[in-house]
């Protein structure tokens, strides 16, 4: 049996995980560049904890969106 692991990309810690099923709070983000772009034809991807999420977006110049759900599935 395969062991599944995910890591931060940002600060390198184990992102919690269980049977493969993710147990905290992660950002998942696969961008595939075209053209118009420096990076036409690649695929990027890279996963951050949700402390590494909270450092990057206090970075922003403009502040992200942010929308209450009322209902969590």
């Amino acid at each position: 049996m395969k062991k599944y692991s995910l890591f931060c990309n940002m600060c390198g810690r184990e992102i919690k995980t269980e049977k493969g099923v993710v147990q905290e709070g992660v950002l998942s983000v696969e961008q595939n560049w075209g053209y118009f772009s420096e990076k036409d034809g690649e695929q990027h991807s890279f996963d951050l904890c949700e402390c590494c999420y909270d450092r990057l977006v206090r970075q922003f110049k403009l502040p992200i969106t942010v929308k209450r759900q009322t209902e969590l599935l």
